[in-house]
Protein backbone atom coordinates (compact mmCIF):
# COMPACT_ATOMS: atom_id res chain seq x y z
CA UNK A 1 0.00 0.00 0.00
CA UNK A 2 1.14 3.60 -0.58
CA UNK A 3 0.08 6.87 0.56
CA UNK A 4 -1.06 9.34 -1.79
CA UNK A 5 -2.99 13.00 -1.62
CA UNK A 6 -6.08 14.23 -2.83
CA UNK A 7 -5.15 17.83 -3.58
CA UNK A 8 -8.33 19.43 -5.74
CA UNK A 9 -12.17 17.87 -5.83
CA UNK A 10 -13.59 19.07 -9.26
CA UNK A 11 -16.99 19.60 -10.69
CA UNK A 12 -18.06 20.64 -13.53
CA UNK A 13 -21.02 22.80 -15.07
CA UNK A 14 -22.54 22.37 -18.45
CA UNK A 15 -20.48 25.11 -20.53
CA UNK A 16 -20.29 25.81 -24.55
CA UNK A 17 -16.88 25.74 -25.98
CA UNK A 18 -15.91 26.03 -29.25
CA UNK A 19 -13.32 25.35 -31.84
CA UNK A 20 -13.49 26.78 -35.35
CA UNK A 21 -17.10 26.27 -36.96
CA UNK A 22 -17.79 23.62 -34.33
CA UNK A 23 -19.69 24.32 -30.83
CA UNK A 24 -19.53 21.95 -28.32
CA UNK A 25 -22.13 21.17 -25.24
CA UNK A 26 -20.15 19.60 -22.41
CA UNK A 27 -18.89 19.62 -18.68
CA UNK A 28 -15.27 19.38 -19.02
CA UNK A 29 -13.56 22.19 -17.77
CA UNK A 30 -14.12 21.09 -14.08
CA UNK A 31 -13.80 23.74 -11.41
CA UNK A 32 -11.65 22.91 -8.31
CA UNK A 33 -14.14 23.28 -4.88
CA UNK A 34 -13.26 23.58 -1.01
CA UNK A 35 -16.63 22.01 -0.42
CA UNK A 36 -16.58 18.05 0.81
CA UNK A 37 -18.34 16.00 -2.40
CA UNK A 38 -20.00 13.08 -1.98
CA UNK A 39 -19.43 10.38 -4.64
CA UNK A 40 -22.24 7.87 -5.17
CA UNK A 41 -22.12 4.95 -8.11
CA UNK A 42 -22.53 7.41 -11.08
CA UNK A 43 -19.49 9.84 -9.88
CA UNK A 44 -19.59 13.30 -7.83
CA UNK A 45 -22.73 14.82 -6.61
CA UNK A 46 -23.30 18.19 -9.09
CA UNK A 47 -20.80 16.79 -11.69
CA UNK A 48 -21.99 17.51 -14.91
CA UNK A 49 -21.55 14.63 -18.05
CA UNK A 50 -23.20 16.01 -21.01
CA UNK A 51 -21.67 13.21 -23.84
CA UNK A 52 -23.17 9.94 -21.98
CA UNK A 53 -22.06 7.96 -25.21
CA UNK A 54 -18.28 8.13 -24.48
CA UNK A 55 -18.27 9.85 -20.91
CA UNK A 56 -19.62 8.75 -17.36
CA UNK A 57 -21.31 5.45 -16.35
CA UNK A 58 -21.19 2.99 -13.60
CA UNK A 59 -17.15 2.08 -15.02
CA UNK A 60 -16.10 5.30 -15.65
CA UNK A 61 -17.59 7.38 -13.12
CA UNK A 62 -14.77 8.97 -11.27
CA UNK A 63 -11.64 10.30 -13.74
CA UNK A 64 -8.39 10.82 -11.55
CA UNK A 65 -5.31 12.40 -12.49
CA UNK A 66 -1.48 13.08 -10.94
CA UNK A 67 -0.49 16.31 -9.55
CA UNK A 68 2.58 15.52 -11.29
CA UNK A 69 1.33 15.13 -14.77
CA UNK A 70 0.08 18.46 -14.83
CA UNK A 71 2.82 19.99 -13.78
CA UNK A 72 4.91 17.91 -16.21
CA UNK A 73 1.75 19.62 -18.82
CA UNK A 74 2.40 23.21 -17.30
CA UNK A 75 5.95 22.89 -18.05
CA UNK A 76 5.24 21.57 -21.49
CA UNK A 77 2.83 23.76 -22.26
CA UNK A 78 4.62 26.88 -20.92
CA UNK A 79 1.72 28.32 -19.16
CA UNK A 80 -0.26 26.86 -15.61
CA UNK A 81 -2.84 24.15 -16.30
CA UNK A 82 -5.21 23.90 -13.12
CA UNK A 83 -6.47 20.49 -11.86
CA UNK A 84 -10.08 20.47 -13.68
CA UNK A 85 -8.52 21.87 -17.07
CA UNK A 86 -8.33 17.78 -18.38
CA UNK A 87 -11.98 17.00 -16.90
CA UNK A 88 -10.53 15.44 -14.26
CA UNK A 89 -12.60 14.82 -10.81
CA UNK A 90 -9.98 14.13 -8.73
CA UNK A 91 -6.17 15.46 -8.74
CA UNK A 92 -4.08 13.36 -6.57
CA UNK A 93 -0.51 14.00 -5.39
CA UNK A 94 1.86 11.31 -5.84
CA UNK A 95 -0.50 9.31 -8.16
CA UNK A 96 1.21 6.42 -9.92
CA UNK A 97 2.48 6.92 -13.15
CA UNK A 98 0.51 3.90 -14.95
CA UNK A 99 -1.80 1.40 -13.28
CA UNK A 100 -3.69 -2.05 -13.20
CA UNK A 101 -7.01 -2.67 -14.22
CA UNK A 102 -8.37 -3.89 -11.41
CA UNK A 103 -6.01 -1.11 -8.68
CA UNK A 104 -8.11 0.72 -5.99
CA UNK A 105 -8.23 3.77 -4.37
CA UNK A 106 -9.05 4.37 -0.94
CA UNK A 107 -10.52 7.48 0.40
CA UNK A 108 -12.19 7.78 3.65
CA UNK A 109 -14.65 5.26 2.91
CA UNK A 110 -14.76 5.87 -0.80
CA UNK A 111 -13.18 3.05 -2.71
CA UNK A 112 -12.54 3.60 -6.26
CA UNK A 113 -11.31 0.79 -9.08
CA UNK A 114 -9.51 1.31 -12.18
CA UNK A 115 -10.82 0.78 -15.34
CA UNK A 116 -9.44 2.52 -18.36
CA UNK A 117 -7.13 4.94 -19.72
CA UNK A 118 -8.75 8.39 -21.17
CA UNK A 119 -8.81 8.73 -24.65
CA UNK A 120 -8.68 12.15 -25.81
CA UNK A 121 -11.58 13.23 -27.95
CA UNK A 122 -12.66 16.37 -30.15
CA UNK A 123 -14.21 18.40 -27.03
CA UNK A 124 -10.87 17.84 -25.02
CA UNK A 125 -8.88 19.20 -28.55
CA UNK A 126 -11.86 22.19 -27.90
CA UNK A 127 -11.27 22.30 -24.31
CA UNK A 128 -7.93 23.37 -24.72
CA UNK A 129 -8.16 25.58 -27.90
CA UNK A 130 -5.37 23.02 -30.08
CA UNK A 131 -6.63 20.68 -32.53
CA UNK A 132 -4.01 19.00 -32.64
CA UNK A 133 -3.89 18.53 -28.59
CA UNK A 134 -5.57 14.84 -29.05
CA UNK A 135 -1.99 14.09 -30.58
CA UNK A 136 -0.23 15.65 -28.47
CA UNK A 137 -2.03 13.65 -25.73
CA UNK A 138 -1.32 10.47 -27.25
CA UNK A 139 2.36 10.90 -27.59
CA UNK A 140 2.39 12.26 -23.66
CA UNK A 141 1.27 8.81 -22.90
CA UNK A 142 -0.11 10.25 -19.59
CA UNK A 143 -3.39 9.86 -20.01
CA UNK A 144 -5.17 9.67 -16.77
CA UNK A 145 -7.41 6.73 -14.93
CA UNK A 146 -11.37 5.92 -14.93
CA UNK A 147 -12.67 4.01 -11.86
CA UNK A 148 -15.73 2.56 -11.10
CA UNK A 149 -16.98 3.15 -7.44
CA UNK A 150 -17.32 0.27 -5.33
CA UNK A 151 -17.72 2.39 -2.06
CA UNK A 152 -19.64 5.50 -1.92
CA UNK A 153 -19.34 8.40 0.20
CA UNK A 154 -17.68 11.64 0.74
CA UNK A 155 -14.32 12.96 0.56
CA UNK A 156 -12.72 16.61 1.42
CA UNK A 157 -9.94 18.07 -0.13
CA UNK A 158 -6.70 17.26 1.57
CA UNK A 159 -7.35 13.73 2.29
CA UNK A 160 -4.99 10.87 2.31
CA UNK A 161 -5.53 8.42 -0.69
CA UNK A 162 -4.46 4.77 -0.12
CA UNK A 163 -3.00 2.68 -2.98
CA UNK A 164 -3.56 -0.82 -3.69
CA UNK A 165 -1.95 -3.11 -6.50
CA UNK A 166 -4.35 -5.65 -8.26
CA UNK A 167 -2.48 -9.09 -7.06
CA UNK A 168 -3.42 -9.86 -10.82
CA UNK A 169 -1.85 -7.05 -12.58
CA UNK A 170 -2.72 -8.75 -15.95
CA UNK A 171 -2.87 -5.44 -17.81
CA UNK A 172 -1.86 -1.96 -17.35
CA UNK A 173 -3.57 1.71 -18.27
CA UNK A 174 -0.56 2.42 -20.55
CA UNK A 175 -0.66 -1.08 -22.61
CA UNK A 176 -4.54 -0.32 -23.05
CA UNK A 177 -4.05 3.32 -24.25
CA UNK A 178 -1.84 2.42 -26.69
CA UNK A 179 -3.37 -1.09 -28.43
CA UNK A 180 -6.68 1.51 -28.09
CA UNK A 181 -4.95 3.14 -31.06
CA UNK A 182 -3.60 -0.14 -33.00
CA UNK A 183 -5.34 -1.08 -36.17
CA UNK A 184 -4.66 -4.52 -35.64
CA UNK A 185 -3.40 -5.00 -31.79
CA UNK A 186 -1.69 -8.68 -30.86
CA UNK A 187 -4.86 -10.76 -29.93
CA UNK A 188 -3.18 -12.31 -26.96
CA UNK A 189 -2.70 -8.81 -25.76
CA UNK A 190 -6.43 -8.31 -26.27
CA UNK A 191 -7.71 -11.17 -24.81
CA UNK A 192 -5.65 -10.26 -21.58
CA UNK A 193 -8.08 -6.81 -21.67
CA UNK A 194 -11.13 -8.89 -22.13
CA UNK A 195 -10.39 -10.89 -18.83
CA UNK A 196 -9.29 -8.06 -16.71
CA UNK A 197 -12.29 -5.58 -15.08
CA UNK A 198 -12.18 -3.37 -17.36
CA UNK A 199 -14.74 -0.75 -18.69
CA UNK A 200 -17.52 -2.08 -21.15
CA UNK A 201 -16.68 0.99 -23.38
CA UNK A 202 -13.16 -0.53 -23.09
CA UNK A 203 -14.27 -4.23 -23.11
CA UNK A 204 -16.95 -3.50 -26.68
CA UNK A 205 -13.97 -1.79 -28.59
CA UNK A 206 -11.31 -4.72 -28.18
CA UNK A 207 -14.24 -7.71 -28.38
CA UNK A 208 -14.65 -5.99 -32.32
CA UNK A 209 -10.92 -6.14 -32.82
CA UNK A 210 -11.04 -9.14 -32.03
CA UNK A 211 -14.09 -10.18 -34.59
CA UNK A 212 -12.27 -8.11 -37.22
CA UNK A 213 -9.42 -9.87 -36.82
CA UNK A 214 -10.94 -13.35 -36.56
CA UNK A 215 -12.74 -12.24 -40.02
CA UNK A 216 -10.07 -11.20 -42.12
CA UNK A 217 -7.84 -14.33 -41.12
Amino acid sequence: MEILRLVSINVGKPHTLRLGSRDFRTGIDKQPTDLGVHIGPLGLDGDAVLDTEHHGGRDQAVYVYGAEDYRWWSQELGREIRPGTFGDNLTVAGFPDDLNAGDRLLIGDVILEATAPRIPCSTFAAQMQDGNFGLRFRRAERPGVYFRVLNEGAVTRGEPVTFIENPDPSVSMRAMFRLWFEAHPAPEAVARILEAPVAERVRERFRRKLEEAAAES
